[in-house]
């Protein structure tokens, strides 16, 4: 049996029977304390809280980098936090309680909660409603929310619970699901699908720096057309009528916490082929991920260490200024800071710390351009540098009156480029997924570094297409229809 790991975020957290199990502090798991021998082990995250960018989220976001099984995992503390994204879970669960209520005799109070732990709770009325919870949300402990409202019994809320927090009857009843749980493990929910053959197409045409142009959407458009599918764009507003296409394709600059994920979550569970999926979206838009995969695997980038609010102190021992302080959830350059001395990393990191309990700090690494490969179901799609603004050490400087300034740009045939910047691409692109990602890298006299992988790629009209033309579009409309005839076969 594979060993496991028990997490909290103090070990005082902990009172029940540790027989078996190993104990960790949260910080000390994402610190990278590798305690257990034997094969991959099953993580269970028992942090107090699993809001973003918590230790508690980096806990199941690292643990999958690290080839550990984790609940609840990183897309389901998402999920949890989202509630746009619960549409088709909570639809399962009401179905549930329906049944449930249609033969409970002794009807609780309008409005009441079942506790849930590991999918078990003590009022065996709602067993069939606490497994299909676990199933749907795969947490530790849940509270669900019910109450009575038109006539009908409804799911009002799902909501992780503190194990630490239980007292009584409830601290007993997770010391036996606890026990029972890691005896048994756990399965992934079942994806559901909806095949058809028209193509949805997420952009939001008052964003500022958008990943595509409107030359661009509409070249898609009618790539899309010549292979005989209709491509629609949506905005936001559209999420209820999601389901109604075949596929999804992001054109919006996502981030885990806010609509486009929700989009992507919702696109996957329904079975349809989504570019971004929720999995490179989760991947590519954390760099605390990205840095901690990149090096497990081996691939080259600059010199990068992950703090908190105490390791910071020691970054001056092991790294040169200047160095660049990132906050883990970017774009477009946005949230990084370039410091010069301790006296401005100090203070740029107790800003940074406001919003995250993790940043890193990066070696700087200056460049007169930057590379970018577009990869596309791991092949190569198209090669370009990106020059860095004027007067400025990055691509995209943004200016405090709101104003964005940007370099020139030139576009290389794949075969034109060089080969280690496309091999070395590929490798960082195949360990987020087989989606359309941009890999960006520095090249020196050092070799060939990988700066970051972003799943939302630009493309733009007359610039990532400058080499391919309309050839670009049909390459990625393509992937779309094959997927489409291999989920319909």
């Amino acid at each position: 049996m594979s060993p496991i790991i028990v997490l909290v975020d103090h070990l005082k957290d902990f009172t029940w029977d540790a027989a078996g199990l190993t104990v960790l502090r949260t910080r000390d798991y994402i610190a990278g304390a590798e305690t257990v021998a034997g094969r991959s082990p099953r993580v269970i995250n028992l942090s107090r809280t699993y809001r973003c960018l918590d230790y508690g989220y980096y806990a199941s976001l690292l643990a999958e980098v690290r080839n550990h099984r984790v609940i609840p995992s990183a897309q389901t503390i998402l999920e949890l936090n989202q509630r746009g994204s619960w549409l088709v879970p909570i639809q399962e669960l009401m179905l549930t309680l329906q049944r449930t209520m249609a033969q409970v005799r002794d009807t609780p109070e309008k409005a009441f909660s079942v506790l849930v732990c590991f999918g078990r709770t003590d009022d065996r009325r709602f067993g069939a409603l606490a497994r299909k919870a676990f199933d749907l949300f795969r947490c530790p402990v849940l509270r669900i929310r019910i109450g009575f409202e038109a006539e009908r019994w409804t799911v009002k809320g799902v909501v992780p619970v503190n194990p630490a927090s239980l007292k009584g009857e409830a601290h007993a009843l997770f010391g036996t699901a606890l026990a029972a749980h890691t005896r048994l493990g756990w399965r992934t929910p079942k994806k559901r699908k909806h095949p058809r053959y028209t193509l949805a197409m997420l952009h939001n045409p008052h964003e500022a720096l958008p990943p595509s142009d409107p030359e661009a959407l509409a070249r898609f458009q009618a790539a899309g057309e010549e292979l005989g599918m209709e491509v629609e764009p949506i905005q936001k507003r559209d999420f209820s009528k999601l389901a109604e296409y075949d596929g999804l394709f992001i054109r919006e600059t996502t981030a885990i916490d806010d609509h486009t994920y929700r989009f992507a979550v919702k696109a996957a569970q329904e079975g349809m082929p989504v570019i971004d999926d929720p999995d490179s979206i989760l991947r590519c838009s954390n760099k605390v991920y990205l840095a901690e995969r990149l090096h497990r695997k081996k691939v080259p980038t600059p010199k990068t260490l992950v703090l908190d609010r105490k390791r910071v102190k020691t970054v001056a021992d092991q790294m040169a200024f200047p160095l660049v302080l990132k906050v883990p959830d970017g774009s477009f350059s946005r949230g990084m800071h370039k410091v010069a001395t301790p006296g401005e990393l100090k203070a740029r990191a107790r800003e940074l710390f406001e919003d995250s309990d993790i940043i890193l700090a990066q070696e700087f690494m200056y460049t007169d351009y930057d590379w970018r490969v577009g990869v596309l179901a791991g092949q190569p799609l198209f090669v370009c540098q990106y020059q860095m603004a004027k007067n400025h050490w990055q691509i995209y400087h943004h200016i405090e009156n709101g104003d964005v300034e940007s370099g020139d740009f030139a576009t290389f045939a794949v075969e034109d480029a060089p080969r280690p910047v496309i091999e070395t691409a590929l490798k960082a692109a195949a360990l987020m997924g087989d989606g359309l990602y941009g890999v960006d890298l520095k090249q020196n006299d050092r070799g060939v570094f990988v700066v970051e992988v972003n799943d939302n790629p630009n493309v733009d009209s007359d610039i990532e297409d400058k080499v391919l033309g309309m050839e670009l579009y049909r390459r990625i409309m393509q992937t779309f229809v094959q997927r489409l005839e291999k989920a319909r076969a």
